[in-house]
This record gives structure tokens, C-alpha cells and sequence, in this order.
């Protein structure tokens, strides 16, 4: 055996190791954009290994906002000012659509209530017409019935209107007859013939009136 092999010598010539070069722009661990190196390197001797792109999930992390940032088109403040015009724009739309949406669901709810309390208007004229002539006596029970009535009517919302002396107002009362009145300076509500109803904003049926007009 000669020295050479007694001394784990070997004939082969040693193997260089691969260099290792990271081609990403981005760097993992800072997130910031690497910039690139003013000095060139001969590569045509060296062995070069390619890590290849960022994986999805690293490469997800970072938005079209954020890599703007980064390259120093957008500055912070910048993005900061548009998220806030964005978050405004879209709180005030959102407010515009409750009052739309509640306003609408008041409307449904007037017209619902509308129609049915417009089938128990006749008997609420009976009625009148009943106290008129004195049928109504009270502690009666046909008395106590019409209270109850008119009690759950006016808790949906129904009103009467239309009296003796008030205004003539062609928009809530309709004119059956015209008298003059040397009395009156304007048109004025003589006699109510059949009584009018509201619900809420909304008149149901209008007053039906004699007017007193100025002779």
C-alpha cells in the first residue's frame, strides 16, 4: 500500500459547489423590492441554480396597491386617502338606500292598512248616523260596540276629518252644493254630509260638504 493511499489520498480532482443565485425582486423575508446590482458578474463559468418564482401563497400576500407602494408610484398617504373617499362613498350609499328602503316599507304599510280599513268606513258611517239620530244611547251595548270600533281604527292609524266653519279646501273636500253667505269672506265649510278619512299622510276618502261662498 503506498503512503499515498495509507493517507486517504485520492486521484480525483475536487468538485466545485453550485452557486446559488435568488433572481426573485421581491425579498421574502422584508417584502420590499430588491434593486438590482450596478456591477456585472461573468456567468459563463459559473453554474447557476434557479429557485424559481415565489410560491402563491408568498406571492398572494402582496397587493396591486401594495407593490405600487413599494415601487413608489403610490405613497401611503396617497392609498390612505382613497380607502377613506371609498369607505365614505360606500357608507353614504348605504344610508341612502335605508331611507329608500324604509320610506318604501312606510308606503306598503299605508297601503295595506288602507284597504283594509276602507271596508269598515261604511260602518263607521252608520254609526254617525246612528249618534245623529240618537240610537247611540250611552252604556248601551250597541254604544259600547261602535267605542270599540272607532278605537281599533284610530289605533291603525284612521282619522276623521271635516267640520262646521273650517276652510273650504278643494283638495280635501269635495263641494255638493253651493250657497252664498253674506257672512262669509271665503269659502267656507257650511255643513258636513259625509265625514272624511285620513291614514296617516294619505286621505282615504274626502270630506263631502255644503259650501258657504261670499254674496
Amino acid at each position: 500500500m503506498s503512503d499515498q493511499n495509507r493517507d486517504g489520498g485520492s486521484d480525483e480532482p475536487e468538485r466545485e459547489e453550485p452557486i446559488i443565485r435568488d433572481k426573485r425582486k421581491i425579498d421574502p423575508e422584508t417584502g420590499k423590492v430588491r434593486e438590482p446590482k450596478g456591477e456585472e458578474h461573468d456567468l459563463a463559468h459559473e453554474e447557476l441554480v434557479d429557485v424559481g418564482p415565489a410560491d402563491e401563497d408568498e406571492a398572494s400576500i402582496l397587493s396591486d396597491d401594495d407593490l405600487d407602494i413599494l415601487s413608489g408610484q403610490t405613497t401611503a398617504d396617497q392609498l390612505a386617502a382613497e380607502r377613506l373617499a371609498d369607505l365614505q362613498r360606500v357608507t353614504a350609499e348605504y344610508a341612502n338606500y335605508r331611507k329608500r328602503t324604509e320610506a318604501n316599507r312606510e308606503i306598503e304599510r299605508e297601503r295595506a292598512i288602507g284597504d283594509a280599513v276602507k271596508g269598515l268606513i261604511p260602518v263607521l258611517d252608520d254609526l254617525e248616523r246612528a249618534e245623529k239620530h240618537g240610537d247611540l244611547t250611552e252604556g248601551s251595548a250597541f254604544a259600547a260596540i261602535a267605542t270599540k270600533l272607532r278605537s281599533a281604527v284610530e289605533r291603525l292609524g284612521l282619522t276623521p276629518y271635516g267640520e262646521k266653519g273650517e276652510p273650504f279646501d278643494p283638495q280635501i273636500h269635495e263641494a255638493i252644493f253651493q250657497q252664498p253667505t253674506p257672512e262669509v269672506t271665503a269659502d267656507t265649510v257650511a255643513e258636513v254630509v259625509e265625514t272624511g278619512y285620513r291614514l296617516g299622510s294619505t286621505v282615504v276618502r274626502v270630506a263631502k260638504v255644503v259650501v258657504s261662498t261670499p254674496a
